[in-house]
């Protein structure tokens, strides 16, 4: 097992990454204050692993809500259910929620361990590789709206992150692709170096090479630790995390939440992003192919929806956490492995990469 920190000061953190660790009692137990736990989990990881964990609390006042699986229940009125839950159960202010399975659970739970009582504890267990290289880690919680994807919500840190690898053994490809989006992400934002391993060892990855993801998910996670660590509520710094997302949520909230992938959109974003950055002069041509050819070893979408035009997603993009003032801000590439955020971009050549259609990438 390996242990990273989130240095957040007192809000600090550890991040435990190995095998076999949703049975192990003792990394919960230091994190869990009362003696009320609730697991949050869904339809389809329940049957896989909720009685493991039952069993690794079992000191504990253990209840459970189940919730359906998908996108496109990552709203108010499922979240209601985990409310439900805990006020029937009359869990008090030291309980302590369990998100048990992916971005969506993880984004749901930690925002009702936000708001109940007006916050109490959480501990994130990822069960997918999206959501252990990225969700899971930095305190980002909510729901969506139809207007708007994570338009509500808080900043809420867990009090640790169980990642157990095992987990990914009944992930499918589907969606070990979508969290292979944002692995590759963070080689793009700021970490050069793991781009170029990521390049070299992409078919090993999705082969689920027990040893090159364990590599990927403690890189991934280190990576954005220190980004959070820099800037814990996006003011600045840490809206880099964000590249490919403004134009990837534009297409989950057109298209419908669940139809795209969040990691499947996010994809087509970053490619959208580079694309624009070539057009700007940030990246070679040469850059813009390599990074489509990786996402298409990756098992990733390289072209947007064929039903959405330019104001499609313009109009979709304006909602967004970074617009200020009306301004759309982007997250873009000086180079390889270096991030920036800018409200200046030539809206001709965003056009231009709204409009590429089947030659997105291609340049």
């Amino acid at each position: 097992m390996n242990t990273l920190t989130v240095d957040l000061g007192d809000r600090s953190y550890p991040i435990y990454i190995g095998t076999g660790l949703l049975d192990q009692h003792e990394l919960y137990s230091p994190h869990i204050a009362g003696k009320q736990v609730l697991i949050v989990t869904n339809e389809t990881i329940a049957p896989l692993y909720l009685q493991r964990v039952r069993n690794a609390l079992s000191a504990y006042q253990v209840d459970e809500v189940i919730l359906p699986d998908g996108e496109a229940y990552k709203n108010l009125e499922t979240l209601n259910r985990i409310y439900d839950a805990l006020l029937e159960k009359k869990h008090n202010r030291t309980t302590t929620l369990i998100a048990l399975g992916g971005g969506v659970i993880g984004d749901m739970c930690g925002y009702a361990a936000a708001s109940y009582q007006r916050g109490v504890n959480f501990i994130q267990v990822p069960t997918t590789l999206l959501s252990q290289v990225d969700s899971s880690v930095g305190g980002k919680t909510g729901v969506n709206h139809p207007l708007g994807k994570n338009m509500i919500g808080a900043f809420h840190q867990p009090q640790c992150v169980l990642a157990d690898t095992e987990t990914l053994n009944t992930l499918p490809e589907r969606e070990l692709s979508a969290g292979m989006a944002e692995v590759i992400k963070y080689g793009l934002i700021c970490d050069k170096a793991f781009y170029g391993w990521i390049m070299d060892n992409i078919r090993a990855l999705m082969q689920r090479d027990p040893a090159a993801l364990a590599y990927a998910i403690e890189r991934s996670c280190r990576d954005k630790a220190e980004v959070v660590a820099q800037d814990e509520k996006e003011s600045g710094i840490r809206a880099i995390l964000n590249l490919g997302h403004t134009f990837g949520h534009a297409i989950e909230a057109h298209q419908g939440y669940g139809n795209w992938l969040h990691g499947e959109a996010v994809g087509t974003g970053m490619l959208q992003a580079a694309d624009l950055c070539w057009r700007m002069g940030h990246i070679s041509a040469a850059e813009l192919h390599a990074l489509r050819d990786l996402l298409v070893a990756a098992g990733l979408p390289v072209v947007g929806p064929a039903d959405m035009a330019e104001d499609d997603y313009l109009s979709r993009m304006q909602v967004d956490k970074k617009v200020l003032d009306g301004r759309l801000r982007l997250v873009l590439l000086k180079q390889i492995g270096e991030a920036y955020i800018t409200s200046d971009v030539p809206r001709q050549l965003l056009t231009q990469t709204l409009l590429a259609g089947d030659k997105l990438g291609q340049a």
